[in-house]
């Protein structure tokens, strides 16, 4: 008895396979065994084969020709290795290892093994009238054989077609196997080919009541592609609703309010601080930064126009109006919409998914006394000094223009705007921006507190809170707008 002994990986085990062993008597090799470390046994057919065998030959080549047979058990083999069942090759798999092989003369394979094929657990017969006769045991072992069976002869069936499953001679079925049969008929009977189950015993009769199999299918509704004006309506409910949202949680961070006013004690006034810190102090680059530009690039736009007229030094007008006004509150706003607005909701969003705001609640805490107001104040408090700051960059940005493009004077610029700005006009800008942060607090929280579904849910709510703010932003200013013209404010 000798031993042909060979280390290798295999793609379709993940670990390393032990050795391939081919045990052979004087010069004819038989029963070659492919085994695991942990000594499982893996049969050799024709996909392991195409990789396993080659690899064996290039291996060979690599380390020399006689390196690689050794007589008896390789060294060190223990248990499963020297003493393991041999498992033959397959057809396909002896055939391929053949041809790879053929060339070598220290070991002659044998011919393959002609065992039989294992013969299929059930039988299918349809050669009486319109039933299939299934016999046998039908089990989820042998699941795919029975697939392929049925097709084969479920094929050629047109509607109008009869074919009936015949049960009498089947010993044993189980729970995946009838599942099939209930599919294929459920198939059958959508195709129009009348289909049921017959010669049933009590329990496969029982069994095919519990999975359907005796119920008419439904036919599959096409789904219709939604026409524009049922998208729009779904739209403005949805838009509907999440106005309905935003105002009660309005409300109830009112009644939050008024009862921190009754015991101020309970309300994180320490927060207040650093929201404002974060809010405030640290957007002021980002404040002035835009609204010198927004300054600089209207007064070059008006002075294309003034020049024509020698209405130079109305540019000062032109851009301090609109900066204390309009400018100024609205583009802060909207800064401190992308950056404090997204960063709210994606905190208390967090917070939700996690589940912390629960666990105030648990504690006692009022999740929006102490996680809402404080947020909402810090705001309020700050939004004015940010506006004030993007009104004067705002101007200053339009005095660059007129120094340099309109031959306006430092002195003369300012007069001007002193004479065109009234202390109202700064006021109205001032007050503007306060209302704004409550619409930036307010929203921002109740879609952060809104939130589900984890981390996707969080970026979801995070952007409806920014879009939600803009447009919240936008339709306030047009409201003060009307109202200031309407009463000549």
């Amino acid at each position: 008895m000798g031993v042909l002994a060979f280390s290798l990986r295999s793609p379709h085990a993940p670990m390393k396979i032990g050795r391939l062993i081919f045990s052979f008597k004087g010069n004819e090799a038989t029963s070659p065994v492919l085994t695991r470390h942990d000594g499982g046994h893996i049969t050799i057919n024709i996909a392991d084969a195409t990789t396993l065998f080659p690899e064996y030959l290039r291996h060979r080549r690599r380390h020399g020709y006689r390196s690689q047979v050794r007589c008896g058990p390789p060294p060190g083999a223990r248990g499963p290795i020297a003493t393991s069942p041999r498992i033959e090759l397959d057809g396909e798999a002896a055939g391929f290892y053949r041809q790879s092989i053929a060339r070598s003369n220290d070991v002659r394979l044998a011919r393959p093994s002609s065992a039989p094929r294992a013969e299929l657990a059930f039988a299918l017969d349809r050669t009486k009238g319109s039933a299939l006769h299934i016999a046998g045991e039908l089990t989820l072992a042998n699941a795919g054989a029975l697939w392929a069976e049925l097709d084969r002869h479920t094929t050629d069936l047109v509607a109008g077609d009869s074919l009936n499953f015949d049960m009498d001679g089947v010993k044993l079925v189980d729970g995946g196997a009838l599942a099939l049969l209930v599919h294929v008929r459920s198939e059958l009977r959508l195709r129009g080919v009348k289909c049921e189950f017959i010669n049933t015993n009590e329990g496969i009769h029982e069994l095919v009541h519990l999975y359907r199999g005796d119920v008419d299918p439904k036919p599959r509704r096409k789904r219709k592609p939604e026409s524009a004006l049922s998208q729009i309506g779904r739209a403005t409910i949805a838009t509907l609703t999440e106005v309905k949202m935003v105002l009660g949680f309005l409300g109830t961070s009112v009644l939050a309010a008024l009862g921190l006013l009754r015991e101020p004690r309970t309300a994180n006034w320490k927060a207040v601080m650093p929201i404002m810190e974060r809010a405030g102090v640290d957007a002021v680059p980002i404040v002035v930064l835009i609204n010198f530009l927004v300054g600089f690039v209207m007064a070059f736009q008006g002075a294309v126009q003034l020049k024509q007229f020698g209405a130079n030094i109305f540019v000062a007008d032109l851009v301090g109006l609109a900066v204390v006004r309009e400018l100024g509150p609205l583009m802060t706003a909207i800064i401190v919409c992308g950056r404090s607005g997204a960063a709210f909701a994606a905190e208390l969003g967090t917070m939700r998914v996690s589940e912390e705001i629960d666990a105030l609640q648990t504690l006692g805490f009022g999740p929006i006394g102490y996680l809402v107001l404080p947020r909402a104040l810090g705001l309020m408090l700050v939004m004015p000094f940010l506006t004030l700051f993007a009104d004067l960059v705002g101007i200053c940005g339009g005095l660059v223009v007129g120094l340099t493009s309109l031959d306006l004077t430092t002195t003369s610029y300012i007069n001007e705007t002193k004479k065109a700005v009234a202390l109202w006009d700064i006021g109205s800008g001032l007050w503007k921006s306060v209302v704004f942060a409550i619409a930036i607090a307010v929203i921002s929280c109740q879609q952060g507190f809104a939130t589900s579904g984890g981390a996707e849910g969080v970026g979801r709510r995070t952007t409806a809170s920014v879009v939600s703010i803009l447009f919240s932003l936008i339709l306030i200013d047009a409201g003060f707008t009307v109202f200031f013209y309407e009463f000549h404010l």
